[in-house]
């Protein structure tokens, strides 16, 4: 388990991460969402010990990270894959680090056959393709056999197959074995597959703590695609102060502030036919775009005919967020 108190980082003038309070828990695999410069690795740092606090907390297991006795079989981390001896093969990598806490080779050649390096064990691990550094660095976090696995954009540069093996083995860690899992990505779609629970960052501050579901349908409104030949009539049936009714194309509209089975009803006693009457709720990648609009830093240029920042169709309107400016937080 990782639990923070009042955790805070400044660097200077510029506050990274401003006084987050937060649990993860054993048993499931918790996403880690927030923009570039939102504190993502600051925390994930001061979690490890390789940053101090400013103010507040964090513990893992009960404990501060510095003062576990094997802190290797208790955390494992991947925070930056490319921190390795280029020089060393990925085998003796992975023994230098397990000779740090008495571990033996047996447990070595588990990791590299678990991560897929045995044709590439013997190889300097300067030569590695950017997912091969990705492997090996899951497998140094793995070689403690740790309770809480940390892990800081784990698929990035990860082929299918290797997106999936990551994805099975942390839902496995945290299901089946109870382990604690903390992951951060940028990939929306992998992550509302993989994790269980959602911890959203903007500007130091916490804007969504909860379950993948609930945080979805708390930041996007729920919309119904109808489709009818009297799309016209039942539009204006439907009109009023909490519905809205956008058409798409002819015959065509989506509908906000409506259940289906209220619009199934209306048209059915005004006799109106209906050829579509389909619920959609709204994906992560919208919710996390409508948590997240008034904590982006660095906004991309808008291309012809579409706004500087893409709104899910469902999106919610932006929440709003206050709190001082990141500081030199990569992500």
């Amino acid at each position: 388990m990782i639990e923070a108190h009042d955790l805070t980082k400044r660097y200077g003038t510029k506050t990274a991460v401003d006084g987050i309070s937060f649990t993860v828990q054993p048993g499931r695999v918790t996403g880690f969402l927030g923009p570039n410069g939102a504190g993502k690795s600051t925390t994930m740092r001061m979690v490890v010990g390789l940053d101090r606090p400013t103010r507040g907390t964090v513990t893992v297991n009960g404990r501060p990270y510095a003062e576990h006795r094997s802190p290797l079989t208790q955390v494992g981390a991947l925070l930056e894959a490319k921190a390795v001896h280029t020089g060393r093969s990925a085998r003796n990598h992975l023994r230098a680090i397990a000779a740090t806490h008495g571990i033996g080779d047996k447990r070595v050649n588990e990791v590299i056959s678990m991560t897929g390096l045995d044709t590439v064990a013997k190889r300097r691990v300067g030569g590695f393709s950017l997912g091969m550094g990705q492997r090996l660095g899951i497998a140094a976090a793995l070689v403690g056999d740790p309770q809480t696995l940390i892990l800081d954009e784990p698929v990035n540069g990860l082929d299918p197959e290797g997106v999936l093996w990551v994805r099975n083995l942390v839902k496995y860690l945290a299901a089946s074995e109870g382990r604690t899992v903390f992951l951060s990505s940028h990939l929306m779609s992998e992550m509302a597959v993989t994790a269980d629970h959602l911890i959203v960052i903007g500007r130091g501050k916490i804007i969504a703590d909860g379950p993948v579901d609930s945080v979805i349908s708390q930041a996007t409104r729920a919309t119904v695609r109808v489709r009818s030949p009297q799309a016209t009539d039942l539009a204006a049936r439907l009109a009023g102060p909490a519905v809205t009714v956008t058409p798409s194309e002819d015959g065509l509209m989506e509908i906000h502030g409506a259940t289906a089975v209220e619009i199934g009803e209306i048209a059915a006693k005004a006799g109106f036919v209906l050829h579509e009457l389909t619920p959609l709720s709204g994906s992560l990648e919208d919710a996390y775009m409508s948590l997240t609009s008034e904590s982006v830093e660095y906004h991309s240029a808008a291309l012809p005919g579409q706004e500087s920042v893409p709104h899910g169709a469902h999106a919610a309107p932006p929440a709003p967020t206050t709190g001082p400016t990141t500081g030199e937080d990569a992500r």
